[in-house]
């Protein structure tokens, strides 16, 4: 065992950065068969010389969206309108979504800014993450010519792969279900209003 003191704390943060601790160690150890860990890729994205920070990741994607939507028009070509724009249901204005940007008719972009490790974790899954699964599946309830969705993640901090997106397509399946589940909740809380207002 080598044991070192450090002056300061920012060394000591410094000299932990891309080890495996013992604060780390449960973020990553996984049960046979799952899936890896948000820890593995924290632990990635330190190795690669990303350097974390407190910034709140909301202020951080409003602060980077624009450079986003620059890349994934640099990628593809496409072009995209921005701005402060809600859909909403035509046969229910309480289902709604905020595009980060529309192309077309029949397609929509969403951006991501995630911190460095989640935004590994989606770039190696190529998946939609599942805190994300249902704001993806709000813009195809919510537009019915939508058929085509891009999910671009966007992080400057890290020096390989900072910009990627992902294609996902209309699943009328999932749309139908969730437009009905929508509906039953807003029916049930329209109950509920007019019986606490009475």
């Amino acid at each position: 065992m080598i044991s070192k003191t450090y002056d300061t704390e920012s060394e000591w943060k410094e000299t932990r950065m891309g080890k495996i601790t013992g604060s780390r160690l449960g973020r990553i150890v996984v049960k046979r068969g799952t899936g890896k860990k948000i820890g593995f890729y924290e632990l990635l994205a330190e190795k690669l010389g990303a350097v974390s920070d407190d910034e709140n990741p909301l202020d951080r994607g409003h602060r980077l969206e624009e450079d986003a939507v620059e890349q994934f028009v640099k990628a593809t070509g496409k072009e995209v309108q921005v701005g402060n724009v809600i859909w909403m249901r035509e046969d229910d204005n309480n289902i709604a979504i905020s595009p980060d940007g529309i192309i077309g008719e029949n397609e929509a972009l969403e951006i991501k800014c995630l911190n460095s490790a989640r935004h590994l974790e989606a770039f190696l899954n190529q998946e939609v993450p599942s805190d994300y699964e249902m704001q993806t599946l709000q813009y195809f309830i919510v537009n019915e010519k939508l058929e085509t969705l891009y999910l671009a993640f966007y992080d400057p901090r890290l020096p390989v792969k900072s910009f990627f997106y992902l294609t996902v397509k209309r699943n009328q399946a999932d749309v139908d279900l969730y437009l009905e589940y929508q509906r039953k909740t807003l029916e049930e809380i329209n109950v509920l209003v007019t019986n606490l207002t009475a």
